[in-house]
Formats: C-alpha cells, sequence, structure tokens
C-alpha cells in the first residue's frame, strides 16, 4: 500500500554524548528544512515525513530513507534538501552525491553499527551501571535550573537579536564570566545560537521566552521558577507530613506569576471544558476560586446570556478585572472577593465551576466546599469540578501523581485526589448523576447535578 508518492523516514535518534548519531549531527534541523521545503511547494499531501530511531550508519548521519525506491542519503544538512524536493519528488531524480548505493556497504554499516551498540549495552549491563535514562532523569534538574534563572534573569530578552557575553551581562546585572556560562550551557541546550562571541535567540527561545513576542511565557514561567525553593525542601516535607513555610507565598511577585501561569493553562484548556459542559441553558455561573477568569470569560463568549460571578481573593480579583476587561464582558462577567474556604457563595446558580481548587484542600475541606456548592446551586444545577484525576491506585497518570508531590510542598493539606474520592464527596452532600469525563490533557472532570 502506498497512499503517499513519497514516505520519507528520517533519523532523528538520541544516543548518550559521545557516541555517534543523527540528533548530534543535525537531524533535527533537517527534519525542520524538510517540513518548511515541503510545505512551500505545495507536497504536503504527497511526501509523508516520519521521523524515527537509529537507521544504522550513525557515523555518516544525518540519514534518510526515500520510498517507495527505497533510496538512501547520508550527511544530509538543511542547504540539501530544496535540491532532494525539487530533483527527486518533483523531478524523479535522486541527488547523486547523496545517495548511498553502495547496497553490501549500507548493509554492512549498519551490521557492524548494531553489534557495536549490542556488544556495548551488553559490557554495561555486565558492569551494573545505572542506566542512561535513570540517569538523566536524576540529572535533569540541571537543564531546568539552567532555564528557569536564564527566566529569572530575563536572559533571552537581553539577547535579543544578538548580543555578547559582556553585553548580556550588563543589560541583566550579572557577572560578565558566569553569564558567558550561562549563555553557553543555553547553547548546548538548543535555546540559543553561537556565533563566534556572539549569542542569538532560537526560533523558540525568540517566541516564548522573549519580551517582544506576543506568545512570551515568561511572566507564567517565573511560578515555576518559585516552585524550586519548596521542591527542594521535599525531604523535610516528606519526614513532617506538610509544607515547609514559604514567606514568598501571598507576596505580590509570586501571586502575578501564579495567576500569570494559571491563565495561560486555563485559556489553553477553555474551549475543551466549555464543549464538554455545554454552556447552553446556563444563566447563572459561580466560578470559585476562578484566578484570572479565563474561564467565566470562556463560557460568556459561548453563551450570550450567561453572567458569571468569580470568587477569588482581593489581590487576584484585581488581576481578573484586567482580563475581563481587556475581553470586553464587564457587563457579564465580575469579580467577587472573599475566601472559598468560609465565605458564603450564594444561591440560584445553575453552573457552581471548581478548577483547579480541590488538590489545595484537605479531604475534609473538599467535603465541606461541595456542601456549600450544593446549597449554591438551584434544583437541577451541575457542579463541575476540574482537576488532576487520579486512578483508584493513585499511581497514574504520571503527572497527577507528581502534582501530589507538588501540593506536598506547597499547602497545608493538599493532594491531587481519586476518581473514587470525588464520587464519595459528592454523593455524600446530595449530588446525583455522578459522571467523570475524561479530556485531553492532564486533568479531567467531575460533574454532579443537584436534584
Amino acid at each position: 500500500m502506498e497512499p503517499f508518492r513519497f514516505h520519507v523516514f528520517i533519523c532523528d535518534q538520541q544516543k548518550p554524548e559521545g557516541v555517534p548519531c543523527c540528533s548530534v549531527r543535525g537531524s533535527a534541523r533537517v527534519i525542520e528544512a524538510l517540513r518548511r521545503e515541503i510545505g512551500a511547494r505545495g507536497l504536503v499531501n504527497e511526501v509523508q515525513v516520519t521521523a524515527c530511531g537509529s537507521l544504522g550508519l550513525c557515523e555518516h548521519g544525518p540519514n534518510m530513507v526515500v520510498y517507495p525506491e527505497g533510496i538512501w542519503y547520508s550527511e544530509l544538512t538543511p542547504e540539501d534538501v530544496p535540491e532532494i524536493l525539487r530533483s527527486h519528488f518533483q523531478e524523479g531524480v535522486p541527488v547523486a552525491r547523496l545517495v548511498r548505493d553502495d547496497q553490501a556497504g549500507v548493509r554492512a554499516e549498519i551490521i557492524a553499527s548494531r553489534d557495536k551498540f549490542l556488544a556495548a549495552q551488553r559490557a554495561r549491563e555486565a558492569s551494573g551501571v545505572l542506566p542512561d535514562e535513570w540517569n538523566d532523569r536524576i540529572r535533569a534538574f540541571q537543564e531546568s535550573r539552567a532555564i528557569l534563572t536564564a527566566l529569572e534573569l530575563d536572559v533571552f530578552t537581553a539577547v535579543g537579536e544578538g548580543a555578547t557575553a559582556e553585553a548580556v551581562a550588563a543589560k541583566t546585572a550579572t557577572d560578565p564570566r558566569a553569564a558567558a556560562m550561562l549563555l553557553d550551557a543555553l547553547t548546548a541546550i538548543g535555546l540559543l545560537a553561537k556565533c563566534g562571541g556572539t549569542y542569538g535567540n532560537t526560533a523558540v527561545s525568540r517566541r516564548y521566552f522573549c519580551a517582544s513576542s506576543s506568545d512570551n511565557a515568561r511572566p507564567a514561567l517565573l511560578h515555576t521558577a518559585h516552585l524550586w525553593a519548596r521542591w527542594s525542601t521535599l525531604t523535610d516535607c516528606v519526614r513532617s507530613g506538610t509544607a515547609m513555610p514559604r514567606p514568598e507565598t501571598g507576596s505580590e511577585d509570586w501571586t502575578e506569576a501564579f495567576i500569570a501561569a494559571m491563565h495561560r493553562n486555563a485559556a489553553e484548556r477553555a474551549p475543551h471544558v466549555v464543549r464538554a459542559v455545554d454552556a447552553a441553558g446556563v444563566r447563572r455561573m459561580l466560578d470559585v476560586g476562578g484566578g484570572s477568569g479565563a474561564y467565566s470569560i470562556a463560557f460568556a463568549k459561548a453563551n450570550p446570556v450567561l453572567h458569571a460571578e468569580i470568587l477569588d481573593l482581593p489581590a487576584v480579583t484585581a488581576i481578573a478585572q484586567r482580563h475581563i476587561r481587556a475581553a470586553g464582558v464587564e457587563e457579564r462577567v465580575r469579580p467577587r472577593a472573599g475566601d472559598l474556604r468560609t465565605d458564603a457563595l450564594g444561591c440560584g446558580f445553575d453552573l457552581v465551576f471548581v478548577s483547579a481548587i480541590c488538590h489545595m484542600l484537605s479531604p475534609e475541606e473538599n467535603a465541606d466546599l461541595l456542601r456549600r456548592c450544593h446549597g449554591a446551586l438551584a434544583p437541577g444545577g451541575r457542579v463541575v469540578i476540574q482537576d488532576f484525576i487520579l486512578n483508584p491506585e493513585k499511581t497514574g497518570p504520571k503527572f497527577a501523581a507528581l502534582f501530589a508531590l507538588n501540593m506536598l510542598v506547597g499547602t497545608a493539606a493538599g493532594s491531587s485526589y481519586s476518581e473514587p474520592e470525588y464520587t464519595d464527596w459528592l454523593a455524600a452532600v446530595g449530588f446525583r448523576e455522578i459522571r467523570h469525563v475524561r479530556l485531553p490533557g492532564p486533568s479531567g472532570l467531575m460533574i454532579g447535578v443537584r436534584v
């Protein structure tokens, strides 16, 4: 079966440092150039590109095989791609200077490469050395910390269209020697490019980490930087059973970064949630702990007669008001200052939405909150909980299990909770028709109806 005129397999295998592989030789740039050129020449529906594991010619990468002919190309560069597209894919003539046409030689090289790899694997296994996969996970904090430090210092904005280490150090009020070390590490990671003594942003850092970009994620990611100090106390938290006191919680900088992170997540997930819940028929909505108001705004835009209230702390409602004003829904979405743990929620709502709240609370606090949510709903109204929902054994999904530790280091008694726990809490306070709605991504919905 040949559903496409050409099916391209291009190696993007990543191997331990020091081991020859296509990724080290620039396969990602070749793949990017290939997909870009295919689009530019209008061949998207004729050429299928599949990044794959090792093709066995590791000393001569990046390597690519084109089917149905079975043409092997080696030592590719991004500059070779237009010629391959024109000559091979459009004119039917493979680019001879790049083709590996020695079938016996190719076969022998692949077998030798495979045997060498397997011999190395057997030697490592016999020596009892920790596998690379686990060693990489244990040391993963190093890349993370380098990126977080760059975000805290706003290094990518300082680099701009190109800058030396000395210029970046001057803009970020850092030591020139240390700044150069950080910039070199960011280059090794792939977030900067270096030519001579000048550093430049890559496509990723330019789009997501520079102040001039409309997609700048730095304000939201600073919340992750703030989490660093908390996670460093995990050992003590496991010993004590609760979070260690942290002075930054509640500060203006912490709150701005936290709400920015929540707004970015909510803006992405809101369309999925609105479709799953169905805003039709909802006239009054209460958004408990609604943060920036992203979900209330999305519901209001989906239903022109829906009015929403956002209950959150005073410092947060001021931020929410900015987003509401920017969305142009001031007349139908309003923030209300209050404490979801203790304050009355109101009554007569058709929908009470509780997103990313339950994981901050203890089981007892959740039972109390859901009891008050039940009282705030009109008959037939629904409570919708969005959160990371664990399986009954609490061992997955992985993100939810790890997030439980995030709550251990960050709250007095919060955690990730399982579907049976949510079901029991909802049923105990009178909700019926309880169901779990799975959504794309790490979180899901628990929905209950007040009869």
